[in-house]
């Protein structure tokens, strides 16, 4: 999704700020993390072996035949591409028609691999599908680039069948409202277009539940695959080890992990969100 906080105007879009970064051989490293490497098709075909993925996969239904999925805020498509090799029904909706962030990438990502996707161009506050139309619905790096997020999750909601399930990937979350600054300064790219966001916990939660959703997983930084990407949990590990002066990591256990990560503060950390249609 081409992110834009509500109320401010990007210095340049934001094609333009992700062609900067691939531009700038000190960030090549983290252009791959990003996906943003060429070709696209090997970095979608990489995306989906990760551990990420697998990790998300996990909070998914097996699919049967029909059974359809909706990626939001679709990017270039990474996602979309996954869940329509693992047999999904998919629709990618993205307001950018950029080919390199944008719809037009998605586009090509389907010529290259010749996986199917309907593709839509839109806003996750509109969305353009009838009530009840799909069984999951899976947004990455989305929810903070909401111009509404409140509406955004009613859409969501209004969308998915009875029962269907919400998984919300990598969500910036703060401690407290004055930390957005210090979040934004951290950012690489938010200098460029002045578009990245971030809300409490709190708020995720509270606009998730108004909205209709039942959470069934609130997954912090070093909990899950997902969020700890490009770490791995052992990265982790072995760091908590030498805070607390253990010279082997392999006897800090999971739990431990698991509850310094739900206390941590930094600005901009990363959550994921999984809610089911009541």
């Amino acid at each position: 999704m081409n992110p834009s906080s509500p109320g401010s105007a990007p210095l340049v879009s934001w094609e333009a700020a992700v062609l900067w970064l691939k531009s700038r051989s000190e960030h090549q490293a983290l252009v791959r993390d990003c996906y943003y490497d060429d070709p696209l098709a090997a970095a979608a075909r990489r995306f989906h072996a990760g551990a990420e993925w697998q990790a998300v996969r996990a909070f998914l239904p097996h699919p049967l035949a029909g059974m359809k999925a909706l990626d939001v805020g679709a990017g270039l498509g990474i996602a979309a591409y996954a869940l329509a090799v693992d047999g999904w029904d998919v629709t990618a909706l993205e307001p950018d028609p950029s080919c390199i962030v944008g719809t037009g990438a998605i586009q090509q990502l389907m010529e290259d691999t010749g996986v199917l996707i309907k593709v839509d161009q839109e806003w996750g506050e509109r969305l353009p599908y009838a009530d009840a139309t799909f069984d999951i619905v899976h947004a990455r790096q989305v929810l903070h680039h909401a111009k509404d997020l409140e509406r955004l999750c009613g859409e969501v909601c209004r969308v998915l069948r009875p029962g269907g399930i919400f998984v919300a990937t990598r969500e910036h979350v703060i401690s407290r409202e004055e930390d957005l600054e210090a979040f934004q300064n951290s950012h690489p790219l938010h200098f460029l277009y002045g578009g990245e966001n971030a809300h409490t916990l709190a708020r995720y939660e509270e606009a998730l539940q108004t909205a209709g959703f039942r959470i069934r997983h609130v997954l912090s930084p070093w909990e899950s695959d997902i969020n700890l990407f490009p770490q791995a949990f052992q990265d982790v590990r072995s760091m908590v080890a030498r805070r607390l002066r253990c010279p082997f990591p392999r006897l800090i256990p999971t739990w431990m992990v698991h509850r310094w990560s739900r206390q941590l503060e930094t600005p901009g950390r990363l959550y994921t969100f999984v809610g089911v249609k009541l």
